[in-house]
């Protein structure tokens, strides 16, 4: 039987490899500095979940077959190509660079064996990310179902296995914009000069992968730090085990040293207390290493791998009345660019791993501390390069309801969009719910942001409390540059003037600069497009450019150290997010340009400022 399986293998492999000379992006859009290292045979290859890792596991990115139907049509007997998973069907990369329509289905296909060794053991099958709808099927049978294009599923599709080549089928619908889900800046007809409307994605765009599990298995892997305490507690989720006769046993590592070891019930709580911890920081990016072991009966069945961090994110009003962001029970100034996270090829989706952790080594090269993911949820190892390098991160939630169009809240009121309201409310909390608790563990982020300019803002109070109630240990910032309301955990302003001001405070919580600069250069030979490029303000080269982004830096150093408002209140801003990290399709605005091949400004010159500012407030 081992020797069929491994013909079988043999065979696939020839094929995806056969296929893959035939692959190439499409279109003749700008390309990334990474759009040739692509692999079409296995893309983005790395361990997906770094959080709980394991040492068998199955890659299946690569080419899969294709087809766009019509919604009331059936999984299609011929398809229309290939595509290259896990890139959007409307990128370049993804070897097709087509748009669903309303009406239109999406349809992926393609076989897989299962490896001898696993024979045995349960198989889970991941899907990182799909955009918007998804139902899987595993020969014929369906397996699992979900709806959320920012969030990850799984499936355990043991039952529908048989020896040999397995088909694996996803059917995807994605309406952008027609049900008012959440899209964050996606748009199916973006365009217009200086449009802040991207291209949209729909379909997978994040790894799929299968790993073999014990019947009784590690689910999930939940971690707090407790610094106040000097210890993790850490909850560990898992499947068909019993309280009675099962237990976990966490051990915590420091630099290949163990620092503490625990072990509870399954269903309980592990709390590890640490001796003299070593502490988070941009500065100091420490991590502790865990080994996670599930025990049936006293007999290991499963062993992960996570790891954790010491680190505590709070407000404290000063004696000046002013009140400031800490670290560590220590104030610091959060200072980042706003990032949107496209791609010229990949549109959502990096080309390689090395470009994923490009742009957050650029951010701290050039001496930010945080990112503001704006409008977006990253695959999960983008964080975990934020933890490893050293970066806080604000994590929007994408953006529902068309607020180009005029849709806002208000409107939901009105008693014929009452049903509508309802749906719009339930997906939003149902994704918001998904995202917060699947990206919980990693400890780069520190500030949740439900709402941005009031783009889709509802119940913002309600959704506050939510937020509570599903982390109660990070920040949350009610609604950047929206509608305001004294709920959450500080206010935040948007200035695009030059320079920004301090134009609104609040006496009972910080106040943040969540937008600012915008500030534009046009690079020939760069650009998404050649004509139609612009932003707030453009300038004509890298010194004008340069010198502006400094006195806009000046201006908010100032006003990070503190001013004193007309009325004699003391006040400063406890942050700042500069827009942006790189140029998005007709936004000409980036520190560097969409393909990440031209910096704009004088590096070493935005570095000395911004290093300035990140750290104002160190004594």
């Amino acid at each position: 039987m081992m020797k069929k399986q491994l013909f079988i293998a043999m065979l696939l492999l020839a094929a995806v490899g056969a296929q893959a000379q035939d692959w190439r992006p499409a279109g003749d859009r700008l390309k990334s500095a990474w759009a040739d290292k692509v692999n079409p045979a296995c893309p983005l290859p790395e361990y997906p979940r770094p959080l709980i890792t394991r040492a068998e596991w199955q890659n299946l990115n690569g080419l899969w077959d294709y087809a766009i139907v019509g919604e009331d049509d059936l999984c299609p007997t011929t398809f229309d190509g290939k595509i290259l998973v896990p890139y959007p069907l409307e990128s370049s990369l993804s070897g097709v660079q087509r748009r669903m329509r309303r009406g239109q289905v999406l349809w992926y296909e393609r076989s897989f064996t299962v490896p001898a060794a696993w024979q045995g053991k349960d198989v889970l099958l991941h899907f990182g990310a799909v955009d918007h709808e998804a139902i899987v099927y595993v020969n014929g049978r369906r397996v699992a179902s979900h709806v959320g294009g920012y969030a990850g599923f799984s499936a355990n599709i043991t039952a529908a296995l048989r020896e040999g080549s397995n088909r694996l089928t996803l059917r995807v619908v994605d309406q952008t914009l027609d049900r008012e889900q959440p899209v964050g800046k996606q748009r199916l007809n973006p365009g217009g000069a200086g449009s802040i409307w991207y291209t949209s994605v729909s379909g997978i765009w994040q790894t799929v992968w299968m790993e073999p599990v014990a019947k009784q298995h590690i689910s999930d892997v939940r971690t707090t730090p407790d610094l106040d305490a000097s210890r993790f507690a850490v909850e560990v989720a898992t499947a068909g085990t019993m309280p009675s006769t099962d237990r976990v046993e966490v051990t915590l590592s420091f630099a290949g040293k163990e620092v503490a070891k625990a072990s509870a019930p399954v269903g309980q709580t592990v709390y590890l207390p640490v001796k003299k911890p070593q502490l988070w920081t941009p500065d100091t990016p420490n991590r502790y290493q865990m080994q996670v072991r599930l025990l049936a009966r006293g007999q290991q069945v499963d062993c992960v791998g996570s790891y954790a961090a010491m680190r505590k994110i709070s407000v404290a009003q000063m004696a000046n009345g002013v009140w400031r962001l800490q670290l560590n029970n220590k104030n610091l100034f959060h200072f980042g660019p706003l990032d949107q996270g496209y791609w010229p090829d990949g549109l959502y989706t990096a080309p390689t791993d090395e470009a994923l952790r490009f742009d957050i080594q650029k951010t701290k090269d050039w001496g930010f501390n945080m990112i503001r993911k704006h409008m977006k949820v990253e695959p999960a190892r983008w964080y975990y390069y934020c933890d490893s390098i050293g970066l806080m991160v604000w994590q929007d939630m994408p953006s529902i309801c068309r607020s180009d169009q005029g849709w806002h809240a208000r409107r939901w009121n009105d008693q014929a969009d009452g049903a509508h309201a309802a749906d719009v409310e339930a997906n939003y909390f149902h994704e918001w719910g998904e995202i917060i608790s699947q990206f919980y563990g990693y400890p780069s982020i520190v500030v949740w942001t439900p709402f941005n300019e009031s783009w889709g803002q509802f119940k913002t109070p309600e959704v506050i409390e939510f937020t509570r109630q599903q982390d109660p240990t990070r920040l949350i910032n009610p609604a950047s540059g929206g509608n305001h309301y004294v709920c959450g955990d500080f206010l935040d302003l948007h200035d695009y003037s030059r320079p920004p001001v301090l134009f609104m405070n609040d006496k009972t919580r910080p106040v943040v600069l969540g937008e600012y600069g915008g500030l534009g250069r046009h690079v020939e030979g760069h650009r998404w497009v050649e004509s139609d490029a612009r932003t707030y303000v453009n300038y004509k080269d890298n010194k004008e450019l340069t010198d502006s982004y400094v006195e806009q830096g000046e201006a908010v150093l100032r006003l990070a150290k503190g001013i004193t408002l007309d009325d004699g209140t003391p006040a400063a801003f406890s942050a700042a997010v500069y827009t942006q990290t790189t140029d998005v399709e007709t936004e000409v605005n980036g520190l560097m340009t969409y393909d990440r091949k031209v910096m704009k400004m004088d590096e070493s010159r935005i570095r000395a400022i911004n290093d300035a500012i990140s750290h104002s407030l160190d004594k």
